[in-house]
């Protein structure tokens, strides 16, 4: 059975959940239990929910959690154009986080609808694919099981 830490989808969800930290390091005080609690939280459920979802027995369960995952990096890309907008962190360091997000957001749906898709064509459990890292990519085509 294929680990979640081997799917290129979590690291790169990883990543950007620890790149998060020292960004939100620099927030102002009073924001610690706001915006900056809100922001890590949602950073770092998108590879949490990856994880958690790849361990779930049937395939639609998996894909929710996927689709969880998704709304979570929507939120972080939300909360990081708040804290933007707000003057909080200059564009410059934001705009390698939003490419990151952008990237992942395709990553995400594209291991979403062939997980969706192996569920309902035979039933199967998405680990019997054997998702290699690769397999993640944006642009790739889905195996056939």
């Amino acid at each position: 059975m294929q680990r979640f830490s081997d799917l290129r989808v979590w690291r790169q969800g990883h990543a950007l959940a620890l790149a998060i930290y020292p960004v939100t390091s620099g927030f102002p005080a009073d924001k610690r239990y706001g915006l900056v609690s809100q922001l890590r939280r949602a950073a770092v459920s998108v590879p949490a929910n990856v994880a958690e979802g790849s361990k779930r027995v049937g395939g639609t369960d998996y894909a929710r959690f996927l689709n969880l995952a998704e709304a979570s990096l929507a939120e972080t890309e939300y909360l990081l154009m708040l804290s933007r907008d707000l003057g909080y962190v200059d564009a410059p360091t934001v705009v390698p986080l939003f490419d990151s997000i952008a990237e992942l957001a395709r990553m995400l749906h594209t291991l979403r609808k062939m997980v969706e898709r192996a569920a309902t064509r035979r039933g199967r459990h998405p680990s019997t694919l054997n998702l290699q890292p690769s397999t993640c990519r944006p642009g790739t085509k889905s195996p056939r099981p």
